[in-house]
């Protein structure tokens, strides 16, 4: 179940209160009369059932209460209640396969910004892919796959395509399009200082037989993988599952090779730094391309391709 709550003027809880009272996957309604001070209105709280979510908010924002007053939506994990069970009984579809779009876009929009916090978790985790690849370490190649955050900006590209969001989507390219070259950039300097101080020389990546030689070699596979890791991504952003985001970080191998590029490139090997930088670009659009195409279809399942979102 998730908790709604809308604060709208005191003109227009009458409309908010029949909107939630007429639909079956809404309950313990709740109605505070003057209880918001800015702006100045009521405060209505109900449960609503998560495939219930996308129909209430879009009938709510239909009536606008998103401009003059604010809707927010928020997970609760434990519901102990007759009335919220027969609520998701009456709700139609399964909660695991109901897409809550404004949650998406929130959550998109949010991890699609090019910050600090973003900009320092891709340099680590180059920087950590760039140690696995010296030490030729898989272990330590998953862990900068763990740690990489880029999948973030490749959903809200996806997303922003899907919805027509283009301020979504230039958002997460540009991340995407400043995170990777800083992170390279910064990787290679670090990679220089290694070779420089005798930490490591070309015989690191040079012959063949390492373990870690799947990040520059690029093949079909390259591409199934991503696709793959894409669809799953995303399909566990848009449902209840997102315990399977962490198995989608260890499939790709963008952030590792990012790192393979950047250490090649200080050793002087060109062609396995082509080769790397080819395998971050498949990986990158084989991501985005299934991650749309999941959405697409879960729109089209749901009905809901021609309903209104709130601009955000």
């Amino acid at each position: 179940m998730l908790h709604l709550r809308a604060v709208c003027p005191a003109d227009d809880a009458s409309a908010v209160l029949s909107v939630l009272r007429a639909h079956p996957g809404a309950a313990h309604l709740v109605h505070l009369p003057g209880a918001a001070v800015h702006p100045a209105g009521d405060v209505i709280e109900a449960m609503v059932a998560r495939e219930a979510a996308d129909e209430i908010l879009a009938a709510l924002a239909g009536l606008g209460i998103d401009h003059c007053g604010g809707l927010s939506l928020e997970q609760i994990d434990v519901v102990l209640s007759d009335q919220a069970d027969e609520a998701e009984a009456r709700a139609p579809g399964e909660a695991a396969d109901a897409v809550v779009w404004e949650n998406l876009l929130a959550k998109t929009g949010e991890e699609s910004r090019l910050n600090g916090t973003f900009l320092a978790f891709l340099v680590i985790a180059c920087l950590l892919a760039a140690v696995g690849v010296i030490t030729d370490s898989p272990v330590t190649i998953v862990g900068a796959m763990v740690v990489g955050p880029e999948f973030g900006p490749l959903a809200g590209v996806a997303v922003g395509l899907v919805r027509k969001r283009f301020d979504l989507v230039r958002r997460a390219a540009l991340a995407l399009a400043v995170g990777f070259p800083l992170a390279i950039l910064v990787t290679a300097l670090g990679a220089w200082l290694g070779n420089a101080a005798g930490l490591f020389d070309a015989s690191a990546i040079a012959g063949e037989d390492h373990q870690v030689d799947f990040v520059y070699e690029v093949g079909p596979w390259s591409l199934i993988v991503a696709v793959l890791a894409g669809a799953a991504g995303m399909l566990s952003m848009t449902s209840a599952k997102s315990a399977a985001l962490v198995g989608v970080f260890i499939s790709v191998t963008t952030v590792p090779a990012a790192g393979y590029v950047a250490v090649a490139a200080i050793l002087g090997q060109w062609e396995r730094m082509g080769q790397s930088a080819a395998q971050l670009a498949i990986n990158l659009v084989g991501i985005v391309a299934a991650a749309a195409a999941v959405l697409v279809l879960r729109r089209r399942a749901a009905g809901d391709a021609n309903r209104p979102l709130s601009p955000g």
